[in-house]
């Protein structure tokens, strides 16, 4: 699939009732995870799992829905449990994290190595690079000394995210709920 009618078929799903319902409920799972499966590690690094959901999202319906679904989530999590001051960067950052998952997974059934591959993307361009800079630029340290503890970090994320989303397909494609989520065209 060409990348504009993945982008056209993308931004046409918010227009079921059934994909807004699916993003509702991912919503709150989201929110869910937020709240009782994440972990503070000092100031500048969080381990959890509320990107799952989002993921979920990005897969079933796009690029498109999925960067305004990201967009949408970091200012509803925001709102709910604010965690320091609200900075745009990080909106802008949940856009591209969606924008890239969902244009890449988006009408496939992600194998083990795209899984890989697109959250490697993710990792070094959004978590380690966009998120850097704007840690850096909230607090004024040096974007190369708060690289090197986030990297780390991030690259002992990669698998364990890559292979729990990994399983969350397969146990979503084995269910039959997707067929659920949105008229198949």
């Amino acid at each position: 699939m060409k990348i504009k009618e993945n982008l056209s078929s993308s931004a046409r799903e918010l227009r079921d009732l059934r994909v807004l319902t699916t993003c509702a409920v991912m919503a709150a799972l989201a929110v869910a995870l937020d709240f009782v499966a994440s972990i503070q590690i000092g100031d500048y690094l969080k381990i959890g799992f509320a990107a799952l959901p989002n993921q979920i999202v990005d897969w079933l319906f796009g690029g498109v829905t999925g960067a305004l679904f990201g967009g949408v989530m970091d200012i509803v999590k925001f709102i709910i449990k604010p965690t320091g001051a609200f900075f745009p960067g990080y909106t802008l950052s949940a856009i591209v994290a969606g924008f890239i998952y969902g244009v890449s997974y988006y009408k496939k059934t992600p194998s083990l190595w795209r899984i890989l591959a697109t959250k490697a993307v993710v990792t070094l361009v959004v978590n380690a690079g966009m998120n850097t800079l704007w840690i850096s630029m909230m607090t004024g340290k040096a974007f190369t000394i708060l690289l090197a503890s986030r990297f780390v970090k991030e690259i002992v994320d990669l698998p364990v995210q890559a292979a729990l989303f990994f399983l969350l397909v397969q146990i979503v494609e084995r269910s039959g709920v997707k067929k659920y989520t949105h008229t198949q065209k």
